[in-house]
């Protein structure tokens, strides 16, 4: 980068420090309580939840990972934004009102409330692993990876000054995140977009056209296989995305748990009002809908040119020889003019320091609320309460710096290496959430075999083929060969699997155990929960149609 790059990034950071202090000192109290601190209770807006909600998505795995998989496997790969709009809908409708009704501030509260304490503390410690071991690691380790081939600097002093960025943000609470959010998501925004703007404009050069639409139009006429959304089972890429799995199979536990039973994701949400989280919820929703053309087509793009010989460096994707799709976003971002290089690894830091800073926010309240108050020091004060916060914000990024480096992130592929793991634990999760959610009769029994049973059978699942021959599922689709021949069941697949086993077994054991006797713990739930404001009825709609379209177009 040259100077006028690294000016651009200087600002950056220095408008997202100082806004963020003044936020901080703007109705500092003497003592912040740790509902201030973990939840910003009744401190963000709309847009501050909205665009925190995005910041907080959107990150190295995202940039890197995504646009990686763009180059892959195409515009596909955006099923997993697009997707996530319309979840988001469902779970501003159904899952927020009754969080909020029943005063529910962390995901294992809710588990103890509805279940029992076991359940609530196995699943706490299971959150807290995965989300250290897998998420955290992932989005530090990529980040890093994408700052260092960028800027030249060593690989672990970016680690290091990346996880010292979030760290300083997270120590002031939930309140400093989210409005420091909204800085970070104008730079992730109008910096990719200029990013993308630019890698259609070189598509469009070097065949001859004018400006970024004449960019797209040659991406669609010279690399349509790039442009399906749905792959047939004969596809390559259909372990990644098995076809119809992604409308209406594993795709929606991915994104439900995800969006919905995600302390990373909810704890933005849980100190607002009813109305102001549904309307910050939407606002993410239609974010969502822009982010394919900020991390997807520009791994289109860098594949084009690619494969064109022409605009990048070959030699910068394939490392040792080897071709490593991960390398498309920073190989574009190397080749982009001075001042919009800086734009965009602003953008690209902003998105990696915000979820670095909303993750280990999660991390500290999960620890220090539901393990530490409850089990640990149930008589400590509101302060000691902020300080052990502030405690564990620091241990767990430590953690990360120092493990991410051995788990292999960058082999697998990024985001699949986050979805296929996070997929071990979602399938349970979400069955437990789901049904505890709308049906009275599910019992605390019921709710421990999801929670163990779930991930030992997505651990069966994984390593069946070794077992046994799934070769004649290939002709249902539920199974294709991998690099050495022999049939897996696509990783989607495997948690709709295990999510239908969930649903049945616990269904089974709340029966049994209801006709015994027994009675679940049920939460506070009407039907008026779950109305909506006409104008969130018009915005949600609004989405349907969008998403409707860009299906048919792209199918």
């Amino acid at each position: 980068m040259e100077i006028t790059d690294y000016a651009i990034f200087i600002a950056y950071f220095a408008v997202v420090a100082t806004y963020g202090f003044w936020i901080y000192n703007r109705k500092k109290q003497a003592q912040m309580s740790s509902k201030d601190y973990f939840l910003a209770e009744g401190s963000l807006t709309w847009w501050a939840i909205g665009t925190s909600l995005i910041a907080s998505n959107i990150s190295a795995e995202q940039f890197v990972a995504m646009s990686g998989d763009g180059f892959k496997l195409g515009l596909a790969i955006a099923t997993y934004e697009w997707m996530a709009a319309a979840t988001l809908v469902i779970v501003a409708v159904f899952f927020i009102p009754v969080y909020l009704k029943n005063k529910i501030y962390t995901m294992p509260q809710f588990l103890s409330q509805r279940y029992n304490d076991t359940v609530a503390m196995i699943m706490a410690v299971f959150w807290l692993l995965l989300y250290v071991i897998v998420n955290l690691t992932s989005i530090l380790y990529l980040g890093a990876l994408a700052v260092s081939s960028i800027s030249g600097i060593g690989f672990w002093y970016c680690m290091i000054g990346l996880a010292i960025f979030a760290v300083v943000i997270a120590l002031g609470g939930m309140k400093v995140i989210g409005y420091t959010d909204v800085i970070q998501v104008a730079f992730l925004i109008f910096g990719g977009l200029a990013t993308t703007y630019l890698a259609l404009s070189l598509v469009s050069d070097h065949f001859g056209g004018h400006g970024a639409l004449d960019g797209l139009a040659f991406l669609r006429e010279k690399a349509p296989e790039h442009f399906h959304m749905i792959f047939k089972k004969d596809s390559a890429n259909y372990a990644s995305l098995p076809g119809l799995s992604v409308l209406i199979g594993g795709m929606w536990i991915v994104n439900l748990n995800y969006w919905g039973c995600n302390q990373y994701i909810t704890q933005r949400a849980l100190g607002a009002d009813l109305k102001t989280a549904r309307s910050g919820i939407l606002f993410a929703a239609f974010l969502k809908l822009l982010m394919p053309l900020i991390v997807v087509l520009p791994g289109i793009a860098v594949y084009m040119l690619y494969k064109e010989n022409t605009g990048i460096d070959v030699h910068s994707m394939m490392p040792n020889g080897e071709l490593r799709p991960d390398r498309a976003y920073p190989t574009l971002l190397s080749i982009l003019p001075t001042g919009l290089k800086g734009l965009s690894f602003a953008a690209l830091t902003a998105a990696i320091v915000a979820s670095l800073a909303g993750k280990i926010n999660s991390i500290s309240t999960i620890f220090t609320l539901d393990i530490f108050k409850k089990k640990l020091r149930p008589e400590a004060s509101e302060s000691t309460l902020v300080r052990t916060g502030r405690i564990v914000v620091v241990i767990a990024m430590g953690m990360a710096v120092l493990i991410s480096p051995f788990l292999g992130i960058d082999k697998k592929g990024g985001f699949e290496f986050i979805q296929e793991y996070t997929g071990f634990v979602s399938p349970g999760i979400f069955a437990m959430f789901v049904l505890g959610f709308f049906w009275k009769k599910t019992t605390s029994n019921a709710a421990m075999f999801a929670t163990i049973g779930g991930f030992i059978l997505s651990v069966l699942f994984k390593f069946l083929p070794v077992m046994m021959d799934l070769s004649f599922l290939h002709q249902f689709g539920f199974s294709v060969p991998n690099a050495d021949g022999i049939y897996e069941i696509p990783f989607l697949d495997r948690m709709g699997i295990v999510f239908v086993i969930c649903i049945v077994v616990m269904f089974v054991i709340s029966l049994l155990e209801t006709r015994k006797g027994v009675q679940p713990k049920g939460l506070e739930i009407d039907k008026s929960m779950f109305k909506v404001s006409s104008s969130f009825l018009v915005g949600s709609l609004l989405i349907a149609g969008i998403l409707v379209a860009l299906y048919t177009v792209f199918w």
